[in-house]
């Protein structure tokens, strides 16, 4: 999905009494906090970096974005719908759907492009679901509404061109032309360019507890223009519903918005930087990342430089989750377990497969064309992101494959019985239709020429 730079930023230490007192180094410190956010030099401060993200040394005057609101057409407007409608997102507290709002397209764009023309615009409270996560744990996410979802998208559409430029490379999360897969290759390489000590770090409830000051300090450090300024800000505080009852957010930017990736990376970049002038390595997507080294000793030297620069902005490691480890042994990173030898699934990822089966397969539904549709879509869509060219999943997919056939036979016989193996064979499943994870492993058909 492609992604494309009046007044100085509003106050915005408008946060809870109980954050203030976590964070006092932020407050009265805007200019301080987007040099951190940006890897610059500040002096006073312990820093290992020697220049900004954007090449440019801290003694030229930095030239902001003053005119955004001017950019807002009806294009751009008609183009984030229709960015939004392509992610076919579900209604929000409204309960109006992305086609409910189409039926009567160009008023409802014409009137939202005024009100965020007018600074009148004001969102609408998230729709909060809870969704699995694995380990019987499950995780927030805050469903905008349409309307609301056109103007965060409107000002992604914005942004995003005036950031990407200023980004480090070793970032692969939710920016044009880049993906998971390329975050992994990117780790891999630099194995075989000898980084093989490594931080497996993971940010303690990034999403629910970056503070709005961090994140408002480094859209500030790019742009100027107060009414963008503040439709970010009212985004950030537009509270959640759940249940009926209104939560407002003081922390965090909630996940399902579609400006919080942009947001995430924004809070993130600096790290990036300074990593990277320190001599570190790494692979980052979001907030999962992972630092390269050549040493354990520069690996403990990773960690206090990350740990450091987290606490400055209010965040902090999971302990439980982070560990410095060797390449040979392995570790975590997007769905994968990552070795020295291999690249394969993760037990995690596995689990998370056969959930989404077992709830399609259940013995005391019929097997009909729609199940197999159901169960191919999951198939197609686990098996593309597992099947790549530096990963080695051949015998693992072989044993889905058949746990597979396992689920459909005792769905089909309401029973689960050796027997059935006969009565039910590979052959029939082709014919009812069914996909398998090996069909993902065979080589693309040469066209006639």
């Amino acid at each position: 999905m492609p992604e494309r730079r009046d007044e100085t930023m509003r106050a915005v230490s408008t946060h809870s009494q109980s954050r203030r007192t976590a964070l006092p180094s932020l407050r009265g410190q805007g200019a301080v906090l987007r040099n951190i956010l940006h890897g610059f030099v500040v002096p006073g401060l312990p820093s290992v970096v020697s220049g900004s993200s954007a090449g440019k040394d801290l003694r030229v005057a930095k030239i902001k974005t003053h005119s955004l609101t001017g950019r807002i057409t009806e294009t751009l407007m008609l183009t984030a719908f229709r960015n939004g409608k392509r992610n076919r997102g579900a209604a929000g507290i409204d309960k109006v759907s992305i086609r409910l709002f189409e039926s009567n397209l160009l008023q409802n764009l014409l009137a939202l492009m005024r009100d965020l023309k007018s600074r009148a615009f004001k969102p609408l409270p998230l729709r909060r679901v809870w969704i699995p996560k694995g380990d019987g744990k499950t995780r927030p996410l805050g469903i905008p509404a349409v309307r609301d979802r056109s103007a965060q998208e409107v000002l992604r559409l914005l942004l995003s061109p005036l950031f990407e430029p200023i980004f480090h490379d070793d970032s692969y999360g939710f920016r044009a032309a880049r993906n998971c897969h390329q975050a992994v290759e990117r780790v891999l390489d630099l194995h075989r360019q000898g980084y093989t000590q490594v931080l497996d770090a993971d940010i303690k409830g990034f999403f629910d507890n970056i503070p709005h000051a961090v994140i408002m300090a480094g859209v500030a450090a790019e742009v100027a223009d107060g009414n963008i300024l503040g439709l970010v800000e009212r985004f950030l505080k537009a509270g959640v519903m759940e249940e009926g009852v209104f939560r407002p957010t003081t922390l965090g930017t909630p996940q399902g918005g579609v400006i919080s990736p942009l947001l995430a990376n924004i809070a993130l970049n600096g790290l990036d930087w300074q990593l990277h002038d320190a001599g570190f390595r790494c692979g980052r997507y979001a907030d999962d990342f992972v630092v390269l080294c050549q040493s354990e000793v520069q690996v403990q030297e990773a960690h206090a430089l990350v740990q450091q620069h987290l606490d400055r902005i209010g965040l902090t490691l999971s302990a439980e989750k982070t560990k410095m480890t060797k390449f040979r042994e392995g570790f975590a990173f997007l769905g994968f377990t990552v070795t020295a030898w291999s690249v394969t699934m993760r037990a995690k990822s596995v689990e998370k497969y056969k959930a989404k089966i077992r709830e399609l397969t259940p013995r005391h539904h019929n097997l009909d064309q729609e199940v197999v549709a159901k169960v191919n879509a999951v198939i197609r869509g686990t098996a593309n992101y597992f099947a790549t060219s530096f990963s080695s999943c051949r015998s693992r997919f072989r044993a889905l494959d058949e746990w597979l056939r396992m689920r459909i036979r005792a769905m089909k016989f309401k029973r689960k019985w050796h027997t059935d193996n006969r009565r039910l064979r590979w052959t029939h499943f082709r014919r009812l239709g069914f996909v398998f994870w090996s069909d993902a492993l065979a080589p693309p058909a040469v066209e006639p020429t």
